[in-house]
């Protein structure tokens, strides 16, 4: 489970709460990310037509607090809260890669992320034990960063086991039609 809170970005400040499971597309493993809610229409729109993230829209309510941060999801009553662990971070450049579903079919999605990262605790509430979030309830250990800087390349459509690197680069669709089915 991942909180974040973008300053900056192409569509401006939003913040961010994604659920991520393991999963494989053939000998491609990865994070497939199954719920995720955004602050941003623009967000929702370029990350569910460009990479197939199931974003939707939500109140997100990010919160500094004296030893950490909180996001708080008002419509589920979801709580995921961090403290981080020591005084320093170090810097950290993690490789990531996603396997989604798009309106094409399934993709990879390569990406990486950098900043200055510490250990943390991670807390999560569940209001609801009913919630299929409420698996995740509890005390966790995880990974604060700070200064977060998060790329995703281009979906690609895999064609082979070792073709994902030179599968081509395409958008499927456009984000927005016109009732009669051309693109707006």
């Amino acid at each position: 489970m991942t909180a974040v809170h973008y300053a900056d970005s192409p569509v401006g400040p939003y913040s961010e709460l994604a659920v991520s499971e393991p999963a494989r597309l053939g000998l491609r493993i990865g994070m497939c990310v199954t719920t995720m809610v955004v602050t941003s229409p623009d967000s929702r729109v370029g990350g569910i037509v460009n990479w197939g993230f199931p974003k939707e829209l939500g109140t997100l309510a990010w919160t500094a607090l004296d030893a950490g941060v909180e996001l708080a999801w008002k419509e589920r009553d979801v709580r995921v809260a961090s403290r981080p662990i020591g005084r320093h971070g170090l810097p950290a450049l993690v490789p990531m890669r996603s396997v989604q579903r798009r309106a094409d079919g399934p993709v990879v999605v390569p990406g990486r992320v950098r900043g200055w990262a510490r250990p943390a605790r991670v807390s999560v509430t569940v209001a609801d034990a009913d919630d299929p979030l409420a698996a995740y309830a509890g005390t966790h250990w995880g990974v604060q960063v700070r200064g977060l800087h998060l790329r995703m390349d281009a979906a690609r459509t895999p064609s082979g086991l070792l073709s994902s690197l030179r599968a081509p680069l395409q958008v499927p669709e456009p984000a927005v039609f016109v009732a009669d089915g051309r693109a707006a």
